[in-house]
């Protein structure tokens, strides 16, 4: 799958393949679950009302037992009277769904493959040099004369830190950082623009992990060995 391609200035330049592992295929029921899970846990669930042993009002009894003719009160907290406890209203509620680390990644994957198929993610280089708003507003202006989005979403490598100052300011654009990023950042993102430096980041990150872990395995092996000889 081609993907568009742009420089930090706007132009565009040759068109470049979809990384392998944004190009699997969309399990839309998984990602459908995904987004359900991340929805309910942005919300806070704090909606409360105030029952009748919580207002704040006088404990006086209304008027006598007997003999008024009226139904019988003891309180004007009750919740029948107008400034009274609202009886079996909302509680706070404890958000407790969650995902399996797999299924996360599975989900942001299928994301992301879903917008390249629906032509809606962009490559841009040298993100990490837009130093100034002027700059990145340009480079915005000409993704939206290209593409005809309207609202944006930058995938951040860990190289970019400084680019934000230069994007938090600008209208309709997001941005996040491709390891903090989940399926709703994707889905809901708009037109997804992609920093070209993720991806070297993060071969240079799994080199240097399957280094650690050949050096860990051959100190296993060395330890194993030395436990035989004695």
């Amino acid at each position: 799958m081609k993907i568009q391609r742009f420089t930090a200035k706007g132009t565009k330049t040759e068109d470049i393949s979809l990384p392998k592992e944004l190009g699997g295929k969309v399990n839309l029921p998984l990602l459908a679950q995904s987004l359900y899970v991340y929805e309910e846990r942005a919300h806070v669930g704090l909606r409360k009302t105030k029952t009748r042993s919580e207002v704040n009002r006088t404990t006086k009894k209304v008027y006598k037992q007997k003999g008024t003719g009226g139904a019988r009160h003891g309180s004007r907290r009750a919740p029948i009277f107008v400034g009274g406890g609202v009886a079996l209203g909302p509680r706070p509620v404890k958000r407790v769904k969650s995902l399996s680390n797999d299924i996360k990644n599975k989900s942001k994957f299928m994301a992301f493959s879903l917008k390249a198929e629906e032509k809606q993610m962009v490559f841009v280089s040298g993100i990490s040099k837009l130093d100034k708003t002027k700059s990145a507003r340009q480079l915005v202006d000409a993704l939206e004369k290209t593409t005809s989005a309207k609202r944006f979403t930058f995938v951040l490598s860990e190289k970019s830190k400084e680019s934000v100052k230069a994007l938090r300011n600008l209208a309709n654009v997001d941005y996040v950082f491709y390891k903090d990023s989940n399926a709703l950042d994707i889905y809901r993102g708009g037109m997804i623009v992609m920093d070209d430096e993720i991806f070297e980041t993060k071969g240079e990150v799994e080199k240097v992990e399957k280094v650690k872990s050949d050096s860990v395995a051959v100190k296993k092996i060395a330890k194993k060995e030395t436990k035989k000889s004695k």
